[in-house]
């Protein structure tokens, strides 16, 4: 095989972004958001330290990207067929995307935040005080405990059936917000029959069982309740 020249290297390794940028639309997606975040960091007279910072993560949720799409292509290369491995081999790359654009929001916001003169110390107060952002935070978490225990468990997929039921964990756990936050009795009860009604369709529609709707609400409820001790002290 001949070797190519610098400059057919350059151009092949150009004509490669291009085809990505083109074809795929979260590629595209990306590439806008970290070009306006680079350009709204130099607005807000980012440091040397802080572009660079800011370069590295863009690039690195890009190169993700491109990854990922070289992934897809070479399975679908090897394996024209449907392969349990195959599709393994995909979300594994797609996880990488995800993966790298959550650690880019959290390297944005700290970098920006800073910028703004928004201090971490004082939304971590606000968060105190507030209801609202305790419940997201606790619906949030109760999401995240969810899918990871059906992970773990290797019972259903993420976002469908198995161990815990997310429904009706989500469900009680606003049962219990509405109580903490609104002690009116009616509320309450009629918040309560609706969580009942939401566990009872997963069990009648056999996408759960009792044991698994069971757990999720107790999961929902006990998550929320420790979350607003916690936070409330």
């Amino acid at each position: 095989m001949q070797q190519q020249s610098l400059v057919e290297s350059f151009n092949a390794a150009i004509e490669g972004f291009v085809y990505v940028f083109k074809s795929q639309r979260n590629m595209r997606l990306h590439f806008l958001m970290g070009l306006f975040a680079l350009l709204l960091g130099v607005l807000l007279n980012f440091t040397y330290v802080e572009l660079m910072i800011l370069c590295l993560t863009i690039a690195f949720v890009l190169f993700a990207e491109m990854f990922n799409t070289a992934i897809e292509y070479t399975v679908n290369l090897v394996s024209q067929e449907y392969n349990p491995l195959a599709r393994i081999v995909k979300d594994i790359g797609a996880g990488a995307v995800l993966l790298s654009s959550m650690a880019a929001i959290v390297v944005g916001y700290i970098l920006f935040a800073s910028r703004a003169g928004i201090r971490i110390e004082d939304n971590i107060a606000k968060i105190r005080d507030s209801s609202w952002h305790i419940t997201f935070i606790v619906l949030i978490l109760i999401l995240a405990i969810v899918v990871l225990s059906k992970i773990f468990l290797q019972r259903g997929t993420p976002l469908r059936g198995g161990m815990p039921s997310g429904h009706s964990a989500v469900a009680f756990s606003i049962w219990a917000i509405i109580s903490l936050l609104y002690p009116s009795g009616l509320v309450i009860f009629l918040v309560f029959l609706l969580a009942m009604l939401v566990a009872r369709s997963r069990v009648s529609s056999q996408v759960h069982s009792f044991m698994e709707v069971f757990i999720g609400a107790v999961l929902g409820i006990l998550t929320t309740v420790a979350i607003f001790q916690f936070l409330r002290r």
